[in-house]
């Protein structure tokens, strides 16, 4: 962490949510949450031991039965719920996250709308559980098909969408009766306590939802952890590996996606302003920082001639500044190590071309 960042005073501790509760640990390691913009550490959070994990799980574990023991139709009650208390607090999560990840609030409101469309699919759950019933699928055999949770399941999610990508994960999966243990990047930890407490409020019991802040210690513990059925990860391609290695390695059912690189191919009779809308939009938005950023454009024939002019004109009027300012259209990056692949499309060619003549 840089010495340069500045300290607010007070400094809060972003702690755990276990049975329904915030725990804050009294002692043990933890790291500064600071917002990217101004560079002031805004409070610590705290980092699992094992043995955290273990109270998260166990917690998990006791909530499980009753929970997918609960008809379908009330943990969609829950679901719908949970959905309004989302729309009503939806900017300010937003907030939280630009507060912390440092993108645009406008690209922070449109992260939680595509969570809040998962948590609308969830409210769906007693049609989406319906199984099938085939008779005699042979001479006095008929077939069922039933749809069962598993148990205590986990999510390992990036610091690039706090909110998106848990939705992605916990709302279908307590939705269709498993208990689940959420293990946020320490990066922007916030949203995913406020997201705890919504479902608290929107009814949902004691220990079904819980949350570990945590490093590569909580996510190993939950990787070798026995009462963990099953897991799902989002983040780089190494990590992406190593998930789905150690989880599958204790007998888990392992989701792990890596690092995408996408690629827009721009063809000769291409209206260019739409493709530099499109390039602009895929590369710059939420600073850049996300699996589906376009890394790659393949110009066909002259394009090139034609759309990297366009581009880099269009690159050097973005506006950069704190993202809680409406007319941000860029915030600042979380890592320094980002910076130079965005550097690159704002230098002139000609500079480009005496740096690469020596």
């Amino acid at each position: 962490m840089s010495s340069s960042l500045a300290a607010a005073t007070p400094q809060a501790m972003v702690g755990h949510y276990l049975n329904g509760h915030v725990v804050t640990p009294a002692a043990g390691r933890s790291q500064p949450v600071f917002n990217p913009a101004t560079g002031v550490v805004s409070s610590h959070v705290a980092l699992a031991s094992s043995a955290d994990v273990a109270a998260a799980v166990a917690a998990a574990q006791a909530a499980f039965p009753a929970w997918a023991d609960t008809p379908p139709l009330r943990r969609a009650r829950v679901m719908f719920k949970f959905l309004e208390l989302l729309n009503q607090n939806k900017d300010k999560l937003a907030h939280m996250i630009t507060a912390e990840h440092g993108k645009v609030f406008t690209d922070a409101q449109g992260e939680v709308a595509r969570g809040i469309d998962i948590v609308e699919f969830a409210c769906g759950i007693p049609q989406l559980l319906k199984g099938d019933f085939t008779d005699q699928v042979s001479t006095g055999i008929d077939n069922w098909t039933l749809r069962q949770p598993l148990g205590v399941v986990a999510g390992i999610t990036p610091f690039n969408f706090p909110v998106m990508v848990p939705m992605w994960m916990f709302p279908v999966a307590i939705a269709a009766g498993n208990s689940f243990v959420l293990k946020p990047s320490p990066i922007d930890p916030s949203a995913s306590l406020f997201m705890a407490e919504l479902l608290t409020q929107a009814g949902l019991p004691d220990g079904v939802f819980n949350v570990v802040q945590g490093d590569k210690e909580a996510v190993d513990a939950l990787l070798v952890h026995p009462d963990v059925k099953a897991v799902s990860f989002v983040g780089s391609t190494p990590i992406a590996n190593y998930i789905y290695e150690t989880g599958a390695h204790h007998g888990k059912r392992v989701q792990a996606l890596g690092g995408a690189k996408n690629h827009m191919v721009v063809m000769p009779d291409a209206d260019l302003n739409q493709a530099v809308d499109a390039l602009i939009g895929a590369g710059y938005g939420s600073a850049g920082e996300r699996c589906m950023a376009i890394s790659v454009a393949v110009l066909v024939g002259n394009v090139a001639d034609k759309l990297i002019p366009m581009l880099q004109a269009r690159a050097q009027t973005l506006v950069i500044k704190n993202g809680e300012e409406l007319d941000a259209e860029i915030g600042p990056h979380r890592d320094s190590r980002c910076a130079p692949a965005h550097y690159r499309l704002h230098r002139p060619r000609r500079e480009r071309r005496r740096q690469a003549a020596g």
